[in-house]
């Protein structure tokens, strides 16, 4: 929507959100509520980042300025407002089967193990999509399993996702997406495992239902609250998380994860990310990838 279509109003008050500029204290306090919040540690250049992120913010809550959105916060109605906070702060970028090497090895180092007849397995093979954003690698991870885990009855395999931000696990639990973003899956598995949009959805298609019912969304600080699972993970995908977190906090992270991976599992991080310097249990078997020790 361009401005020749914004009562003229909306469009002075836009500009005037746009030019309000945020004060370095204002700016110092939003980075240590949201380092305190999420563990997200913000350096001086994020600040345009969280000025534009915010300001369409100011805007919805008639806000003069940054100074007032933190008093907002400090204020006993602030609670509701940190959350959006945390979710708009989130970086969120994904897509359909990223990092491809990652499926990759799933597939030939994994799950092609686990189905051998002589393995013999009778539980059900359980992945963790720990920073699961708005759903392409759940449902990446999905696809994957009911292709190469046969036989794929109920009770093979279970997908549980979670993230921070409850924006994001909307769109999630949606499982719609426009057809641009689904440029890399073949038609043979968008036909099998997406239903195509008519009338007002067209150009959109939907992870079909028998998919999205084997995965599970929660809404969870990897850093703070409690994690729901009572049963440990065969590959844990925590990928592009530990960027945004200072040493001592990837350490807690990768600590926690791992005591989540039932022996001999798998934890996935992201292709720029590396334990290299933090202590940890794992062992490294290729780049971005660790194995908790079976003894």
């Amino acid at each position: 929507m361009t401005d020749d279509y914004l009562p003229k109003h909306a469009v002075d008050m836009e500009l005037k959100t746009d030019a309000i500029q945020l004060a370095d204290r204002d700016f110092d306090f939003l980075c240590r509520v949201i380092y305190e919040q999420s563990r997200i540690r913000l350096g001086p250049d994020k600040k345009t980042l969280v000025t534009s992120r915010l300001a369409k913010r100011l805007r919805q809550l008639q806000l003069p300025d940054y100074h007032e959105y933190c008093e907002l916060l400090r204020s006993p109605a602030g609670d509701g407002e940190l959350r959006f906070l945390i979710d708009r702060i989130s970086t969120n970028h994904t897509h359909f089967f990223r990092e491809m090497k990652h499926f990759d090895f799933l597939r030939d180092k994994v799950l092609s193990p686990w189905r051998a007849p002589a393995k013999g397995h009778q539980e059900m093979f359980r992945i963790w999509s720990a920073a699961c954003s708005s759903g392409e690698e759940p449902y990446s991870l999905a696809i994957h399993l009911a292709e190469h885990l046969a036989p794929a009855g109920p009770n093979t395999w279970q997908i549980e996702a979670s993230d921070i931000s409850t924006r994001v696990l909307e769109i999630a639990e949606r499982g719609v997406y426009d057809g641009e973003k689904l440029g890399g899956i073949s038609p043979e598995l968008l036909h099998r495992y997406f239903q195509k949009g008519v009338r007002q959805w067209q150009g959109h298609f939907r992870i079909k239902e028998e998919l999205r019912q084997r995965v599970g969304f929660h809404q969870l600080n990897l850093l703070k609250d409690d994690y729901p699972f009572a049963r440990p993970f065969d590959v844990i995908f925590c990928r592009n998380v530990m960027i945004y977190f200072d040493r001592p906090t990837q350490e807690t992270l990768i600590g926690r994860l791992s005591e989540r991976l039932a022996p001999g599992g798998y934890l996935m991080v992201g292709h720029s990310e590396s334990l290299s310097g933090i202590k940890h249990s794992l062992r490294l078997i290729q780049p971005a990838i660790y194995l908790k020790s079976s003894g």
